[in-house]
């Protein structure tokens, strides 16, 4: 069966990659973002396996798709009426061949196994593709902090570590923040771990507050990677981000810091949106309003055009990607682009995308993009950011130090160019100049693979 549209020059190759992908589907069955990551994965394995077939012989791919660790455990706790709810917890330890565990944790109702692993599968190559030694993991759960009070939310997030902490540590996994984990999540599933194990070991979890072991540009990361990323592929074709036009999709901690490293670097953000809907402000999205909102009064995008008359507010975030920009910067969730609105984005003429969220956009999407010529960062790449300065956190904490503002900005800005130059390097040898989807899941690929085959089967 030809599970893959792609197909190799090799008969071996394509049998031992719909092999592959088959038994995987069989395995995992209904879990279909995990299908779709590791699909899209795959494609771009023809050129490596048909240059060196050693990776088929030591089975790296049936070996890298199936997580070293699936946790899943129950986390009971009581809401401020006094009724016991009940949520389901999740880690997924998918690969330590170069590194700790290290990914984040989601908070969020559509949370199942199938979210976990295709995040946890991303974060293998994201973390590879960083340089820094970390290896993947994901968890989460699906409870949801959106209208929950400060006391049921901590007691959640206690009652969720009282169960994570028996599989966490700084040498083993790591977890940091991810959708509905901010600070103050991290501040108390810390001050829990604390609790239960005894001593500060501060590089358990990263994302935390600065008092206690956090890093700054920690919550500026993955936003402000994102745009640097974009930024080397504009500069490949001569173009920036000045004067250009840029829709930021979402409204939490990625979206509000790339909307603010555009901006610094003179690109006009027209719309951004949360889960209800979005504004189109053609003045110019005003940074310091959506900061309030978000971060401070936790209320809804919609109340932006209450002080900002000239904006409009539209329900529904998917409209946001019929709005003309030069640049597009999916930064809220999965497969949030599809193939209908990458057309239209086309049409009005857009140059580049680059994914600050996982999985943004769609395999049917993608394709769109890569066929029209428009510049494309896949959230392997794109996304790194944040990733890469949770790895700088844990060498602070490792160091008893901290760097300051400006040290861990131009790391990450360091870390980003290294990135896409690697991908482009990686597209290049292999046959796909300029396609960093390809690139990027090379580049990730080989050092993870390389580093599996010297430990043996394990």
């Amino acid at each position: 069966m030809a599970l893959l549209t792609q197909k190799s020059s090799n008969p071996a190759v394509n049998d031992y990659l719909n092999g592959v992908m088959e038994k995987l589907i069989q395995r995992n069955p209904g879990e279909h973002e995990f299908h779709q990551a590791v699909k899209e994965f795959m494609t771009s394995m023809i050129p490596v396996l048909e240059r060196d077939p050693k990776y088929m012989e030591h089975n790296i791919l049936e070996r890298i798709v199936e997580p070293e660790r699936m946790i899943t455990f129950r986390v009971p706790w009581v809401d401020d009426s006094g009724k016991v709810r009940i949520n389901r917890g999740f880690r997924v330890q998918f690969n330590s061949a170069i590194g700790p565990y290290k990914g984040g944790l989601r908070f969020h109702p559509s949370v199942n196994a199938s979210i976990i692993k295709f995040l946890g599968f991303e974060q293998i190559f994201k973390n590879s593709l960083s340089g820094l030694p970390i290896g993947g993991g994901k968890g989460g759960s699906d409870f949801d902090p959106k209208g929950k009070s400060e006391g049921e939310i901590m007691r959640f997030t206690q009652s969720f570590m009282t169960e994570l902490y028996k599989y966490i540590g700084p040498d083993e996994d790591v977890p940091a923040g991810d959708i509905g984990v901010g600070a103050r999540e991290i501040g108390y599933m810390f001050g829990q771990y604390k609790r239960i194990v005894g001593g500060h070991q501060a590089g358990v979890l990263t994302g935390k507050g600065l008092t206690y072991g956090g890093s700054l540009v920690r919550t500026e990361a993955t936003g402000y990677g994102c745009v640097y990323f974009v930024e080397e592929m504009l500069k490949s074709k001569g173009l920036s981000f000045e004067g250009s036009t840029v829709i930021v999709s979402g409204s939490g901690n990625v979206s509000i810091y790339a909307m603010e490293k555009a901006q610094q670097l003179g690109a006009k953000v027209v719309a951004c949106s949360d889960s209800n809907g979005y504004v189109y402000d053609p003045q110019g999205i005003n940074l310091d309003t959506v900061k309030r909102l978000k971060e401070v009064e936790r209320r809804r995008i919609r109340d932006y055009v209450l002080e900002h008359p000239l904006a409009e507010y539209h329900e529904g975030f998917e409209g946001i990607w019929t709005i003309p920009c030069d640049i597009a910067l999916p930064c809220a969730t999965q497969n949030e682009i599809s193939e209908a609105s990458a057309k239209i984005l086309v049409k009005n003429g857009v140059k580049a995308v680059g994914e600050g969220a996982n999985m943004p956009s769609t395999l049917e999407a993608i394709d769109v993009f890569l066929d029209s010529g428009v510049l494309f960062g896949p959230a392997k790449a794109a996304n790194a950011g944040g990733v890469s300065v949770s790895a700088l956190e844990m060498s602070q904490n490792s160091m008893r130090y901290s760097w300051t503002f400006e040290e861990v900005d131009a790391k990450l800005h360091q870390i980003m160019k290294n990135i896409y130059n690697n991908s482009m390097a990686a597209a290049e040898e292999y046959g796909h100049p300029g396609n960093l989807v390809v690139g990027a899941n090379i580049a990730g690929f080989l050092k993870v693979a390389n580093a599996m085959i010297a430990h043996g089967v394990v």
